[in-house]
């Protein structure tokens, strides 16, 4: 064989080489790609549409966060946005992701960086249904300063359990970007929640879980307030009296029934917009 010959052969044997290396990528994506469990019900994806809607309405989310809920056909999948800022946010931009937060059918959308926050705590709370992360405003600073966030009135009798803080340094082991990238920091977060309601996330912003999106946020929009009027009391007095566990635990239950009240106006106007 002549020198162009041997030449034209190598340059077609790489080139196929190539191809198949790119290929290869393509290929096994398609065979791990989880499966799909199926249509949600649309009214699930109208709410978490709404959820995302409400949360930036109410000052909770701005262009930046995200809600998510369990899928309605199975557990071991949830739904949420592709990345995208939340008041954007419509049924179309609806993705499945598994626990693992892998996207079921991605079809080139990119996908929020800290999806694993919702995947892993999905899989350590059966229980919970929602999950928000948020920059929620007045609530940062109780996740720098020592002061422990704690419920002041009756619409946040929730965080009467205590709100851990979670520090990724020290999950992590040493400097980040602070964010949750990583299924290890998911799970890291996950373990700091715990079976409570709500976890602050330092120098970040915080995180709420629900046994529905009306709740999730309910929580989310009421851990915020309460943030803003505990820094509001802190000011006026050294001693701030803060609802005992009793109290707390019989004003949450006589508000539990009534969630869709808030629910219904803030779906109203935020849809309406």
């Amino acid at each position: 064989m002549g020198n162009r010959g041997r030449r034209t052969f190598l340059t077609g044997g790489l080139s196929l080489v190539a191809a198949g290396a790119l290929a290869r990528p393509r290929l096994l994506a398609a065979q791990t790609a989880p499966a799909s469990a199926g249509p949600p019900d649309q009214k699930l994806v109208e709410d978490l549409v709404a959820a995302n809607r409400i949360l930036v309405d109410q000052g909770v989310l701005d262009g930046y966060g995200h809600v998510s809920v369990r899928h309605d056909r199975d557990p071991r999948r949830y739904l949420m946005a592709r990345s995208i800022a939340p008041e954007l946010v419509t049924a179309a931009d609806v993705m499945e992701y598994d626990l693992d937060s892998t996207p079921v059918d991605a079809r080139g959308r990119t996908t929020y960086l800290e999806r694993f926050i919702h995947g892993e705590i999905y899989k350590v709370r059966p229980d919970v249904n929602a999950v928000m992360h948020s920059h929620s405003p007045s609530v940062i600073p109780f996740g720098a300063a020592g002061v422990e966030l704690r419920p002041l009135y009756h619409m946040s009798a929730f965080l009467s359990g205590g709100v851990p803080v979670w520090d990724i340094r020290a999950a992590s082991g040493g400097a980040t970007d602070m964010l949750v990238r990583t299924p290890a920091l998911g799970r890291a977060l996950a373990q700091a929640l715990a079976t409570r309601p709500v976890a602050l996330m330092r120098g970040h912003g915080n995180v709420v879980a629900g046994v529905s999106l009306p709740q999730v946020v309910f929580r989310a929009v009421y851990t915020e307030v309460n943030a803003r009027l505990q820094m509001q009391a802190m000011t006026l007095s050294g001693t701030v009296t803060y609802l005992d566990a009793e109290e707390a635990k019989r004003a949450e239950a006589s508000i539990a029934g009534t969630l869709g009240r808030p629910w219904e106006l803030w779906k109203r106007k935020a849809l309406a917009k």
